[in-house]
């Protein structure tokens, strides 16, 4: 399964008072080191960190990251949405791949009409 999911603490921890223009990217920071750490591949962009596993080892990543970035934060907002596909791994860069080879193919079709 793939899960791309993105964290945001709010509210005010000793952690959070050091940075008064309200950025997370501490926090963030401290999340996907543990996504990193895990092992799973997985991929952070600037809206959301994609980590690919089986359903328990991913859902045990996004916990601790969570609790990372809550650490920075009296509260925390998750985001999550997940492409569940048993059967498949190698999705992270399997599903670009094929994007990119659709892009390749389109535009080679309409170069020739």
């Amino acid at each position: 399964m793939l899960v791309a999911f993105s964290i945001a603490p709010s509210g005010s921890s000793d952690l959070s008072r050091g940075n008064p223009d309200g950025s997370v990217h501490d926090a963030v920071a401290a999340a996907v080191a543990v996504v990193r750490e895990s092992g799973l591949p997985n991929s952070t962009d600037s809206m959301f960190t994609t980590i690919e596993g089986e359903w328990d080892e991913v859902m045990a990543v996004v916990k601790h990251a969570t609790e990372a970035a809550g650490r920075y934060g009296s509260r925390v907002s998750l985001v999550l949405k997940a492409d569940i596909r048993p059967g498949y791994s190698g999705e992270l860069t399997g599903k670009l791949e094929r994007m990119e080879a659709a892009i390749a193919e389109q535009e080679q079709y309409e170069g020739h009409s």
